[in-house]
């Protein structure tokens, strides 16, 4: 396995990948997930998207953006022919690195809370609940992780 970082050359299969990824939860919310409908010719410019490959096959993505306290975690996608393999929790393990090569020592995200499974994973690799709030006709619960400061 080997982790990039994505290019605008790579927007094509960023778009693709995303959307096979999110396709199942559309009949569950009723609508596309807003990761669905990013345009990632910005997102590839103004945010950070590392790719990971196992062999030659783009099989997931993480989408991260810096800010003076945390990194928040705007993305993480895996291809559906790839999920329940560990490429998810490989991809956070990434982005804790990431954060701690940056001196930041928290991790925030957002999800929906219909997506059940996904907040349970974030739950079981230390995420814990901030809040819940209205979203779109569902509810967004934005999770954060604390890293220890220590840690390299």
């Amino acid at each position: 396995m080997r982790i990039q970082p994505a290019t605008p050359d790579d927007v094509p299969a960023i778009t693709a990948l995303v959307r096979a990824a999110y396709e199942k939860w559309v009949p569950l919310i009723g609508r596309e997930p807003m990761p669905m409908q990013a345009d990632y010719d910005e997102a590839v410019h103004d945010h950070m998207i590392d790719l990971l490959f196992d062999a030659d096959e783009l099989v997931g993505l993480i989408e991260t953006i810096q800010h003076p306290d945390h990194l928040f975690i705007e993305n993480v996608a895996v291809a559906p022919a790839r999920q329940g393999e560990g490429f998810g929790r490989h991809l956070l393990a990434h982005a804790e690195g990431k954060a701690r090569g940056l001196h930041l020592f928290e991790l925030r995200l957002a999800t929906n809370a219909a997506f059940a499974s996904n907040v349970q994973l974030y739950r079981d690799i230390g995420y814990r609940i901030d809040r819940e709030e209205a979203f779109l006709g569902g509810v967004a619960v934005h999770m954060y992780k604390a890293l220890d400061d220590d840690a390299g």
